[in-house]
């Protein structure tokens, strides 16, 4: 038996990690991995946990880094942009679905407020699982999977608010209103100004901050568990705190790059949440549970997902849209599995009830992973039956109807000015790819859409349908990131047109043995233009002074947003 915190861990982790491999082979997701792990290192099996207040600290972590990621998601702006289907879809689906599982915990003899505990956890669908197997897919941008992200932002929003009756609720005794009236007082005290200074104060010197990547990871963190402290002081929950302190932020542009900075360091906390759950697991008492895990799976497997097939179906939309959208739903979220431990904490609910929502989640996982991964074929093997969930007048949506984004510009600076001005011309679709804070604010300026980060991140680069673009133009002057850039693209686009920068002959030739396009090297064709320059005009100055005038009003007329930006920054 480890005989310290740090042995513990250690095999923990360890077994975490070979669990996982076994996961992966098998191409189930990690998740249920970290529960299988916790089964085994807990008191139905092992019992190795003998630091359980250490682990649950370690819980907490992750739990709170988890729901501020997912509240720098939760942008008013994204929100609205997610279209009425998203919205409706969404909120009826978890309304009906809470509905059906609360009856449904009524059969199964549960109390009302177990009962409500059970359809609500029941309805949210996990974030996580979703997102990570739509882009294993590169389908995030499809119809499809465009609607789903706005279907679970809707739902963490409601969770939030889920999350928030949870706190309020104080316990056994329940709350009284002059109970409520001072909780309630004392969020806005904490919120109004996190909000203020979040929304406000950030956007002014938001730029400073992410000018640093250290400052920025340090920032972030301050702030989400700052936040969440108070809100924990205050009487609400920790992760109520948390959630809302990334919400806070998710105007600022920056807030991707947050996510991808933190991203690691939750996964790993994450892990040890996951793990905690599973070795609350009692499997001794599993036969007097089973007849619920039964109902609530099938509800989330079926139920959930017919819901959602017939609300998009009513709506007009295509029965394989429909179909693809509904079978993604299909699993228990990790707000659930937050939700109901937070019911647990309050005494509000069973230690029955949260072991039984814990192996639905590992249930319905484990089903929904293989469901979106083959969700084309069950699509074929289901098509003649679901025409019965489809509208005869099909509906266009407007997304069907805009083009993929035919072009990547990797850095602005260095000349992407000048070919920014080029693709407006010839009116193809593009984004600008950059990580410099100034560069951030002119393309806003610009309405000049953008993504924010660091162009060697492996998840930032997974946003981009790398067979979609015809053409990716870098004017990054570091050689390795160009390598970089020019092995992920050209691996999965050959066809595309990529051009990018070069210091020397030698680069450039290792460029095209890769496989580039064409190679930029910005000293051989300044001379070369230079070169023309001087063929025309001689040795007159006069000749290169109208050159120089040219190349003048040039400048300004092209640059002009950045000479406003900086006479603003120096006012």
């Amino acid at each position: 038996m480890p005989q310290s915190f740090f042995a513990e861990l250690s095999l923990i982790i360890a077994l975490a990690a070979v669990m996982s491999i076994i996961m992966r082979l098998i191409k189930q997701p990690l998740i249920i991995g970290h529960i299988i792990t916790g089964v085994i290192v807990g008191p139905s099996v092992l019992h190795l946990i003998k630091s359980a207040d250490t682990i649950d600290v370690f819980s907490s972590i992750g739990i709170a880094l988890l729901l501020f990621i997912i509240g720098l998601g939760l942008n008013p702006k994204v929100i609205k942009e997610v279209g009425k289907v998203a919205g409706i879809t969404g909120f009826v689906q978890v309304v009906l679905s809470t509905g059906i599982g609360y009856g449904g915990g009524i059969i199964l003899g549960y109390s009302a407020l177990q009962s409500l505990f059970f359809g609500i956890a029941l309805a949210f669908s996990s974030t996580i699982i979703i997102l990570k197997l739509l882009s294993d897919k590169k389908e995030q941008t499809r119809l499809y999977g465009k609607v789903v992200t706005g279907i679970l932002l809707v739902q963490d929003v409601i969770a939030a608010t889920a999350l928030l009756f949870v706190t309020a609720h104080g316990g056994d005794h329940g709350f009284t209103l002059n109970e409520l009236t001072w909780l309630i007082a004392k969020g806005l005290a904490i919120a109004v100004p996190m909000f203020f200074v979040g929304i406000v104060v950030l956007n002014r010197v938001h730029k400073f901050i992410a000018g640093s990547q250290e400052l920025l990871f340090l920032f972030a963190i301050g702030w989400g568990f700052g936040f969440a402290a108070l809100f924990e002081r205050a009487g609400f929950s920790l992760e109520m705190g948390a959630l809302l302190s990334g919400v806070a932020l998710a105007t600022l542009p920056y807030t991707q790059e947050v996510s991808a900075r933190l991203r690691p360091l939750r996964d790993f906390f994450i892990i040890v949440f996951f793990i905690t759950l599973g070795t609350q697991l009692n499997l001794h008492n599993l036969s007097n549970i089973l007849p619920a895990v039964i109902v609530g799976s099938f509800v989330v497997i079926v139920i959930k997902p017919l819901l959602v097939l017939g609300i998009m179906g009513f709506m007009g939309y295509t029965k394989r849209t429909s179909f693809k959208t509904a079978v993604a739903t299909a699993q228990i979220s990790e707000f659930s599995l937050v939700f109901i431990l937070l019911g647990k904490k309050q005494h509000l609910i069973s230690n029955d009830l949260a072991a039984t929502i814990t192996i639905i989640a590992l249930i319905s996982i484990a089903i929904s992973a293989y469901m979106i991964i083959y969700a084309d074929r069950l699509y074929e093997l289901f098509e003649a039956d679901l025409s019965l969930f489809e509208r005869r007048k099909e509906r266009i949506h407007e997304h069907e109807k805009r083009r993929a984004v035919d072009i990547v510009l990797f850095g602005y600076h260095k000349g992407g000015q000048e070919f920014i001005k080029v693709f407006n011309n010839l009116k193809h679709s593009f984004v600008v790819v950059d990580y410099d804070p100034e560069v951030i604010d002119i393309l806003e300026h610009q309405k000049i859409e953008y993504i924010y980060g660091d162009v060697t991140d492996i998840e930032l680069l997974e946003e981009i349908d790398f067979s979609r673009p015809k053409l990716v133009v870098s004017t990054i002057t570091d050689f390795d990131t160009t390598v970089f850039l020019a092995r992920s693209f050209i691996d999965k686009n050959p066809s595309a047109v990529v051009i990018c920068h070069a210091d020397n002959v030698a680069e450039a030739e290792e460029l095209y043995d890769l496989g580039i396009t064409y190679v930029m090297m910005p000293h051989y064709i300044g001379s070369e233009k230079i070169s023309s320059i001087i063929r025309r005009s001689g040795l007159k100055k006069s000749e290169f002074k109208s050159f120089r005038e040219k190349h003048l009003a040039y400048l300004h007329k092209h640059y002009e947003d950045e000479l406003d930006l900086d006479a603003e920054a120096e006012t």
